[in-house]
């Protein structure tokens, strides 16, 4: 048995003082008020939250751990690592590794590597191109994520550009599909047209400007109508404009078709970051203006917004340098995520509830992930333990975890430190020290 008490549980839009008891895999109790000394006293490993606050996990829907192909910047046991000091405790990871997970042997294969290696609870999307229908239909999805479509280029080349094929995909499987939107025609006529203007140097400014608000609004209008008419359970990954928001719906989240995410750098960056910051925070799609950003914020509180994920997307810091078309495209960014919503929550821009309604509650709702998301008995004790730090803390890059090295919020400050991650009933990650034999386990849907 384990208790973690003395803390504020924020749970189901209440916030309480409390503690969480768990036995094994699962939670067993949520408790107002504090422990007795002797349930204390019979705890193998009690945690104090030093009146901070105790939270369900952090499900991340939408990562890029780099593994299989590319672990010389990332791999599954880093990345985890890092998820798990960040207080995530589930991951969903991208299909444009090397090779593509686009074959559902591509996929089993990256499950029974995680089994081995990853300290938190995972799933894998499959990957869908012009010719890989017959694959997306025979996955079972209530052991799979979903499908994830690039209907933009972004690292890897992984596209799905046959109007057919996509309409096909959309109307034939019964998956959600994740979708990253930017419209690639759009992207090619902006890039050849300042290409033939200014050269092939071009400055990071231009990246927004080739990866156009226009290329993502005409794209995600297009999949939405595409989608509508199809019937299809669609999630728009990593909103970037105030245009799209037009194009979502406030209704409560268990009557939407069409979801929305929005990613921690959207919410916490802006063009003018870029100056200070350069090619930390180039990712695909482009940071936009500070209205973008603003309306971003509100549309997470006012319901148009359904989760926040990191698209934590890591690469070195040697592969960063260069120009618009030569620096690649993407963060890490799963560690602190946590932490930097919370600041945000504490500079009053959102509230510590919608935090976790949209890191913890929305996700596991929205893919239907089961027995997860919520402090509930009988439910997987999947827990994140947060201290308050009055002083604040700075971000820097010795922090880091990730195989990369680095992070873009350096120099950040923040006021919250994570001191304790359960997944699965097992301290994970605990006073800066990751639980090496801890393992996640294979999410499952009821989708």
């Amino acid at each position: 048995m384990k208790v973690v008490y003395n803390g504020d549980i924020v749970n189901e839009g209440k916030r309480f003082r409390g503690y969480v008891v768990t036995e094994g895999e699962m939670i067993v109790e949520v408790g107002h008020g504090m422990p007795s000394p002797c349930m204390i006293e019979a705890s193998e490993d009690d945690i104090d939250a030093e009146g901070g606050l105790i939270l369900p996990g952090v499900i991340d829907d939408h990562v890029h751990f780099r593994d299989p192909g590319l672990t010389h910047k990332a791999d599954m046991a880093s990345e985890s690592r890092a998820a798990v000091a960040g207080g995530v405790t589930s991951f969903m990871d991208m299909p444009n590794t090397v090779p593509n997970t686009t074959t559902i042997k591509a996929l089993e294969d990256k499950f029974a590597h995680a089994a081995q290696e990853s300290v938190a609870n995972y799933s894998f999307y499959i990957g869908a191109t012009n010719d890989n229908l017959a694959e997306l239909k025979a996955v079972d999805y209530s052991r799979v994520c979903g499908i994830k479509a690039f209907l933009g280029s972004s690292t890897g080349g992984m596209l799905l550009s046959d109007p057919e094929a996509m309409r096909r995909v959309f109307s034939e499987t019964d998956a959600l599909i994740a979708i990253h939107s930017e419209d690639e025609d759009i992207i090619k006529a902006n890039r050849a047209r300042y290409v033939a203007a200014c050269g092939e140097n071009l400055p990071l400014r231009y990246h927004e400007l080739i990866r156009s608000r226009e290329a993502c609004f005409a794209c995600t209008q297009r999949a939405v109508q595409l989608a509508s008419e199809c019937d299809t359970r669609l999630h728009l990954m990593h909103i970037s404009t105030a245009d799209e928001l037009a194009l979502l719906s406030p209704a409560p989240l268990g009557e939407k078709r069409i979801t929305a995410e929005a990613c921690i750098a959207h919410l916490n960056f802006n063009n003018s970051d870029y100056e200070r910051l350069g090619n930390r925070i180039k990712c695909n799609p482009a940071v936009k203006s500070a209205a973008d950003q603003q309306a971003l914020q509100r549309a997470v509180n006012e319901g148009l917004i359904d989760v926040i994920g990191t698209d934590h997307a890591p690469h070195l810091l040697s592969e960063k340098q260069g120009g618009c078309l030569q620096a690649a495209s993407g963060m890490p960014m799963v560690q602190f995520s946590l932490v930097v919503m919370l600041e945000q929550a504490r500079q009053g821009i959102f509230t510590t509830e919608t935090v976790v309604e949209k890191m913890c509650h929305a996700p596991a709702l929205l893919f239907g992930i089961e027995q997860r998301g919520f402090l509930r008995r009988g439910y997987q004790a999947d827990i994140a333990v947060v201290v308050p730090e009055p002083s604040g803390h700075t971000l820097s890059d010795a922090d880091v975890l990730s195989k990369c090295g680095w992070t873009p919020l350096e120099g950040f400050a923040v006021h919250h430190r994570v001191k304790a991650t359960l997944v699965n009933g097992h301290t994970a990650y605990l006073n800066g020290r990751v639980n090496e034999a801890a393992r996640g386990q294979r999410l499952t849907f009821t989708h």
